[in-house]
């Protein structure tokens, strides 16, 4: 099976500050994070829950891609997409 986002919908996880999102491989769900700072551009500064929704909606091809490669790199119970993953 492949990696596919069937479902649009995306949280803000307060705690690891970073956007949650659900890939899925066939009958299985996977867990993502973009963190905060991957949203920003690399400004390692905190934003707001607002912001990186809104930076998630604005690049969610480019993350999509992203969670991809990640998740040909070997399974994993999660994943967390950082401003490297996206050079």
């Amino acid at each position: 099976m492949t990696l596919s986002f069937p479902n649009q919908s995306r949280s803000f996880d307060d705690t690891r500050n970073a956007v949650r999102f659900l890939g899925h491989d066939g009958m299985f769900e996977v867990p993502f994070y973009v963190e905060a700072e991957a949203l920003a551009r690399g400004t390692p500064t905190r934003t707001t829950e607002a912001a990186c929704l809104q930076a998630f909606d604005a690049a969610r091809n480019k993350i999509y891609d992203v969670a991809k490669a990640a998740y040909t790199h070997g399974r994993r119970t999660i994943y967390v997409l950082t401003a490297a993953d996206f050079r």
